[in-house]
């Protein structure tokens, strides 16, 4: 039996502003994204099985319709067997979900960011990766050049909700955020104990931690000393160029 393994990076936001909102609900947002050396795996093989082998903690991953890969297989109109080693905690605002089904699009050779973007909004951007200035709901993609940055992050054991933390943001009436990102006070609102994690990171660096996307996820930039918090430790990641 051949297995083809397909590489998914993680994406990091550097900045995110949201900028306004659709009719439908949709958020319009103007953030700058980059891939990183944290990766899933997924292992396509025959059949037609999802499994979800995860290494982290996070939110549960749903293996049924829901799951972003099974519908991006049902967008390429293909039916294949697939185990995801999962590296990147799920709701830990870093694309996990988004990078798996972006995997599956580029290994179909589907290239539409906008049908990408049905799938979800960070899906386009993991499509092509690199380093972008990403707007609209996610489909606006403007490559910038690529920056060979180490990046520390600090992950809580805690899933932080995407749709919750939107929710909450538009109920704090629309807070902009003193430190590059307009959803972090929302994402405290949603799990208060991140907040925890941002003062643990910002201490031991001297730097103040910035939340990645949604949460709850907290990085500052450059390479640290390892930083134990509640048994989890920090990891120092690489910017990755653009998906080949």
């Amino acid at each position: 039996m051949t297995v083809t393994r397909l590489v998914a990076p993680a994406k990091l936001t550097l900045s995110l502003r949201v900028t306004g909102l659709r009719s439908d609900g949709y958020h319009f947002i103007d953030a700058e994204m980059v891939s990183v050396d944290l990766c899933d795996e997924l292992l396509l093989s025959d059949g037609s099985d999802l499994v979800v082998r995860s290494a982290g903690s996070g939110l549960e991953v749903p293996v049924n319709e829901n799951n972003l890969v099974t519908r991006a297989l049902g967008l390429v109109g293909r039916e294949v067997g697939v185990t995801i080693e999962k590296e990147i905690p799920a709701g830990a605002g870093l694309g996990g979900g988004s990078t798996d089904a972006a995997a599956i699009l580029r290994w179909a050779g589907l290239d539409d960011l906008v049908a990408a973007v049905d799938l979800g909004s960070d899906v386009a951007f993991c499509l092509r990766g690199g380093r972008a200035r990403v707007r609209g709901t996610g489909e606006i993609l403007d490559p910038l050049p690529h920056l060979d940055q180490e990046i520390t992050l600090l992950i809580p054991p805690i899933g932080v909700s995407t749709p919750e933390v939107y929710r909450a943001w538009d109920e704090l009436d629309g807070p902009i955020g003193l430190h590059g990102n307009d959803l972090e006070e929302a994402a405290i609102a949603v799990e208060p104990e991140i907040a925890e994690w941002r003062d643990v990171l910002s201490e031991a660096t001297g730097t103040r931690a910035r939340l990645a996307g949604s949460g709850g996820t907290w990085f500052v930039e450059g390479r640290h000393e390892t930083i134990v918090h509640r048994g989890i430790a920090s990891r120092t990641v690489r910017t990755m160029p653009p998906m080949p």
